[in-house]
């Protein structure tokens, strides 16, 4: 992004996914289009592995293979030859989250697919590979996946109208696809769809997956550009970028700073977060020596040393951040750790001279 932003806290806000995850959204209103299918959702996610209530959590994470599979399996269960695309008929570009608002804070159309290439694979799935390839009239955004995923032709589909109407989103009403071509075998009866519902072209059996537009399109201004929050986003995903947060206990430090606020920080749903089992959690924590309450206080103490260092933080603001639901509980916690109250603490702060 070539600008860095200011952030107080060290590494992510919260939990991304590991190889071979991406964020449980993608499977919005899924429950809804099966149920409006005549069957119920619940045997048909435990089939593929998938915890019905954890999909209920659009930020949590599930294994790759088990969404495609998933999405195949639906195909064929239910005759439905463009699953994909009627899923994705219920979803909004916003399902790609913080990406989604980065994109449309951004100053030309340029910009905001080059936002969106960069840091959807950090914070939506990192097993997705896009590139923009321009040509002298048309333009092209081009994706694939790094890993083996067996038949994805479902998911193919929704990818492609999930990322039309995010082009459409940023690009504006007067945005219109030139083509879209997919490496999937269509039926000729379904063509017709697909092309209503991309609002363009459709090529199938490609070698590359793309959605295709006029190049001078990327020049354009993008009418929601707002330079602040371009920066602070690019700033803080610059950040996770870099990070690479990959192993078990970062993944836990991270969803423990995320989820303190909300009073609802635990084990189970740290588990269902990271697509898990309580159980593995726990085995994969005790492999490193910890235990899931000793990451939870050490996050604690971290950030309640930088929330003090904070003047205008008031006690009771500091213990809500910490997930406490009354200061005397921080204030006590506060002094086993350190020896000190919140409040000596502070006054220690002063007299230094750091605020």
């Amino acid at each position: 992004m070539g600008e860095t932003a200011f952030f107080s806290l060290e590494g992510p806000l919260d939990s991304m996914p590991a190889e071979g995850q991406m964020r449980t959204a993608n499977l919005g209103g899924f429950a809804d289009l099966v149920r409006g299918l005549g069957a119920d959702p619940r045997p048909i996610l435990e089939r593929h592995g998938l915890d019905a209530r954890a999909i209920r959590d659009p930020d949590s994470y599930i294994s790759c293979k088990s969404l495609v599979s998933l999405l195949e399996d639906c195909s064929t269960r239910f005759n439905q030859p463009l699953f994909g695309l009627r899923l994705a008929q219920l979803q909004e570009p916003d399902l790609f989250g913080s990406v989604t608002a980065l994109c449309r804070a951004a100053s030309t159309f340029r910009e905001a697919i080059v936002g969106f290439i960069d840091y959807l694979p950090v914070v939506h799935s990192p097993v997705i590979l896009m590139e923009l390839v321009e040509g002298k009239e048309t333009a092209e955004l081009r994706w694939c996946v790094r890993s083996d995923l067996g038949s994805n032709n479902q998911a193919n589909y929704q990818a492609a109208l999930l990322d039309v109407n995010f082009l459409r989103l940023i690009g504006g009403r007067n945005f219109r696809p030139s083509y879209v071509n997919l490496a999937v075998d269509t039926r000729l009866k379904d063509i017709a769809e697909l092309e209503n519902q991309l609002g363009c072209r459709f090529n199938a059996r490609a070698t590359t997956n793309a959605i295709a537009f006029p190049v001078e399109n990327l020049s354009q201004a993008v009418t929601t550009s707002n330079r602040l929050l371009f920066r602070l986003l690019g700033g803080y995903l610059d950040r996770v970028k870099v990070a690479s947060r990959k192993t078990v206990v970062e993944r836990v430090e991270d969803y423990v700073r995320g989820s303190l606020p909300s009073g609802n920080c635990s084990i189970e749903h740290c588990a269902k977060k990271l697509g898990t089992s309580v159980r593995t959690l726990q085995a994969n924590l005790s492999d490193c020596g910890l235990k899931f309450s000793d990451l939870l206080e050490k996050q604690r103490i971290e950030m309640a040393k930088i929330y003090l260092e904070r003047g205008q933080l008031s006690l009771d603001d500091v213990a809500a951040s910490l997930g406490y639901s009354e200061q005397s509980s921080f204030g006590r916690a506060f002094k086993r750790w350190t020896g000190d109250t919140p409040q000596q603490y502070r006054r220690g702060l002063v007299a230094a001279g750091v605020h």
